[in-house]
């Protein structure tokens, strides 16, 4: 998990410093609808609402621009269907792809195009269910946290199974059941986490020299452009010659 872990955090110092806001907000817009959909606007008994008010304010939106998404969600439903592709990247990496859209055509099309265009390959669904474990993940920026060693028995009773010292931030780790009982357990630590997700976390990586890496990354970089595309998954080992050359 640390090579994901490494990925993640290159990604979310990225982030920073160039992040196309606009199209944070509006992936995160469609995750608050699609949370009202499923279970309604009361945060305590919605999980995935929470998750997901959590991740917006993470990103500094505005607090109407949440409230406003959460309005319009109960007011008109939505119109997005979560849908999933799998696949293969050069090497035979394996690339999870996360939907939510309104026109599934154009994101079928879309999807399959950059698969094309950057030598991967679509499966059927399903094909990579055994590479692939669903976890609750939380990153949690170490200034948070006053002492590790005081929460630690806690967050292992609520559900965590691995924590990963990741410099600037701890992620923890722990089965997909457990999501909500650690979030809760994080609150009333009051413990705010930087993000939490659930996340497509590969059981085994996939080394493949830095030339094909790059190109893989290339394609998962096109894939998290899309609009339709909430979260790309992979197997990719970050190596360190791959993150060396990533600086």
């Amino acid at each position: 998990m640390s090579g994901h872990s490494k990925w993640s955090t290159i990604k979310r110092k990225k982030g920073a410093i160039d992040a196309k806001r606009s199209k944070i907000f509006s992936k995160l817009i469609k995750e608050i609808s699609i949370a009202v959909k499923e279970s309604g606007t009361a945060v305590d008994s919605n999980p995935r609402l929470r998750m997901a008010i959590q991740n917006a304010k993470g990103v500094n939106m505005p607090k109407e621009n949440i409230q406003r998404a959460i309005s319009k969600a109960s007011a008109e439903g939505s119109n997005y269907v979560e849908t999933t592709f799998e696949g293969y990247a050069q090497g035979g990496v394996a690339v999870f792809v996360e939907c939510l859209s309104d026109n599934n055509n154009r994101t079928v099309s879309n999807v399959r195009a950059v698969f094309n265009k950057r030598g991967g390959s679509l499966g059927t669904n399903g094909s990579l269910s055994f590479i692939f474990d669903r976890k609750g993940v939380f990153t949690i920026a170490k200034e948070n946290i006053k002492s590790m060693e005081e929460i630690e028995l806690d967050i292992i009773d609520a559900g965590v199974e691995d924590i990963e010292d990741d410099g600037d931030v701890y992620t923890l780790y722990c089965p997909l059941e457990f999501f909500g009982k650690v979030q809760k357990k994080l609150e009333e630590l009051k413990i705010e986490a930087e993000n939490s997700e659930l996340r497509r976390v590969p059981n085994d990586t996939k080394v493949v020299d830095v030339d094909s890496a790059q190109k893989i990354l290339r394609l998962i970089d096109e894939l998290e452009d899309d609009d339709d595309v909430q979260n790309v998954f992979h197997n990719l080992e970050m190596t360190d010659e791959l993150m060396k050359s990533m600086e």
